[in-house]
């Protein structure tokens, strides 16, 4: 990342892996991973999304070195998704905002009622 003036500047890829990591099931996925490895059917029961996409969000966390796809058993097949040292790193950054959404919220709860009244009114 580069900085202008002070400013970071935002690049294309910059959006791309915030969008893949930080979207509603990489982080629900990346609560779970945090606590231990689980498998898929494992993550399917504590997170509520369809197989489609559950699968879809665990290839795009490996893709991006978030998340390890692990062979743990070949007969019958058994794979485990751990969470990589990159992807502990995730932690802090995510808590943060997760933190700063909870201070907010009240706040952010009233604006989208003045948005809200406004268009309706």
């Amino acid at each position: 990342m580069s900085e202008t003036a002070g400013r970071l500047d935002i690049t294309a890829l910059h959006r791309e892996v915030l969008g893949q990591v930080l979207d509603k099931w990489s982080v629900l996925v990346l609560e779970e991973l945090c606590d231990g490895p689980c498998r898929f059917n494992q993550l399917r029961r504590l997170v509520p999304v369809t197989q489609k996409s559950l699968t879809a969000t665990l290839r795009r966390l490996e893709r991006n070195g978030i998340v390890q796809r692990v062979v743990i058993s070949d007969r019958p097949v058994a794979i485990e998704y751990r969470i990589t040292t990159l992807g502990k790193t995730l932690r802090d950054p995510i808590d943060a905002i997760l933190r700063w959404s909870d201070e907010h919220l009240g706040e952010i709860e009233r604006a989208r009622a003045r948005f809200d009244d406004a268009a309706a009114g």
